[in-house]
């Protein structure tokens, strides 16, 4: 999940650590408590495997002492990340991944975060796969709480009630984006269809 964070967020702009630990806190922060304390080790191996690289700081750029992040190398510059050639196809692998873990309540926000970069089948097969995972989630919640409602308090009771009114929201909104994707899907095959047959037919009579 970090490294995919870490390479979309590489893939829209070079950033310098402080920047982005920033955009990474904006973007996970919604979804898990975010360790700075990860991020740096996470770096440290995509900048081995090649996967992302330094740049060295302008002429010009210093640092304050709140824009230095815990350096990789030793130096104390505004060290600037940026993703190669080899990032780009290996942030392609991810977000071409739509398997359970994807589903997951925290792999899915981040998932989501990207879909703009995601090709329409797998954005598709995400949401299915996170609604089902969901709806596996309320059934089990439901027939647990109707074995033990009469032993429950009240608060308990509205804890449990409220966690199932959140996920019965979440599958809403899920159902709404699946409709879209699939409209969406149904009219570029229209546009394509179209196309297709305004296209020119080759004139044989010649040959």
């Amino acid at each position: 999940m970090l490294e995919l964070a870490v390479l979309g967020s590489l893939n829209e702009t070079p950033l310098h650590g402080y920047e982005l630990r920033k955009r990474l806190n904006a973007l996970l922060g919604m979804f898990r408590a975010f360790s700075y304390g990860s991020l740096y080790p996470c770096l440290r191996q995509l900048l081995i495997n090649g996967l992302i690289a330094e740049e060295p700081p302008e002429d010009g750029d210093t640092a304050t002492q709140s824009d230095v992040a815990p350096p990789l190398t030793g130096r104390r510059s505004k060290i600037v990340y940026k993703i190669t050639a080899e990032g780009k196809e290996r942030l392609q692998e991810l977000l071409t991944q739509s398997g359970p873990s994807s589903w997951e309540d925290e792999s899915f926000g981040v998932h989501f975060a990207f879909f703009r970069l995601t090709e329409a089948e797998v954005r598709l097969r995400i949401l299915e796969g996170r609604r089902s995972r969901l709806e596996e989630r309320l059934d089990a919640v439901r027939t647990a709480l109707a074995r033990t409602r009469e032993r429950l308090d009240s608060y308990t009771l509205e804890l449990q009630r409220h966690g199932l009114e959140s996920v019965e929201r979440e599958v809403r909104w899920l159902n709404e984006l699946i409709d879209t994707e699939r409209a969406q899907a149904v009219r570029a095959r229209a546009e394509r269809a179209q196309a297709q047959s305004a296209e020119p037919v080759p004139d044989e009579s010649n040959e």
